[in-house]
């Protein structure tokens, strides 16, 4: 593991790779850049998550903080079986962090999400259970005026969006 304070912020190399892996969408020319992958992209993704891993365990000690792909880094590859898009690469990446595999779906999991021209960050619950869900609709029926007090301080700001159903 890198000592903390590695991260120095992504370069224009960096949004150079994956604006011309955009355009460039197969495996020849992948194979051609994958330096410029691990140099520009992967790398950089890594000192991220040493960074910020020992704060992120301050949150939740459960949380998985590898910086590994498929644990906290995006994998480059997609998954083309199920999607009319067969372009073999991912042209956003992003790191999470969240709890091991078989229980990360019922507790909040934080994100950074890189693109070629934007970048977004937040937190949320990805795929949670109806009974997480029946939990947190209970919750705010038990205490409204706590579930109002977040929501008139959410409204009285314009950085964090709600997204999703």
């Amino acid at each position: 593991m890198r000592k903390a304070g590695s991260f120095t912020g992504f370069s224009n190399e960096t949004l150079s790779f994956l604006k011309s892996l955009q355009a460039n969408n197969n495996k020849d020319w992948f194979e051609k850049h994958k330096e410029d992958y691990n140099l520009f992209l992967l790398n950089p993704l890594k000192s991220l998550v040493n960074d910020l891993s020992e704060f992120m365990l301050t949150i939740d000690s459960r949380f998985e903080v590898s910086p590994a792909i498929n644990r906290t880094i995006s994998r480059i590859h997609r998954d083309t079986r199920f999607t009319k898009d067969k372009s073999p690469y991912k042209t956003t990446a992003w790191i999470t962090f969240k709890r091991p595999k078989k229980d990360w779906k019922d507790s909040p999991a934080y994100f950074f999400e890189l693109s070629r021209d934007s970048y977004r960050f937040g937190m949320g619950l990805y795929s949670a259970s109806p009974t997480t869900m029946s939990l947190l609709r209970e919750a705010i029926d038990e205490k409204p005026e706590e579930f109002d007090k977040v929501n008139t301080f959410y409204n009285k700001q314009d950085v964090f969006h709600i997204e999703g159903e």
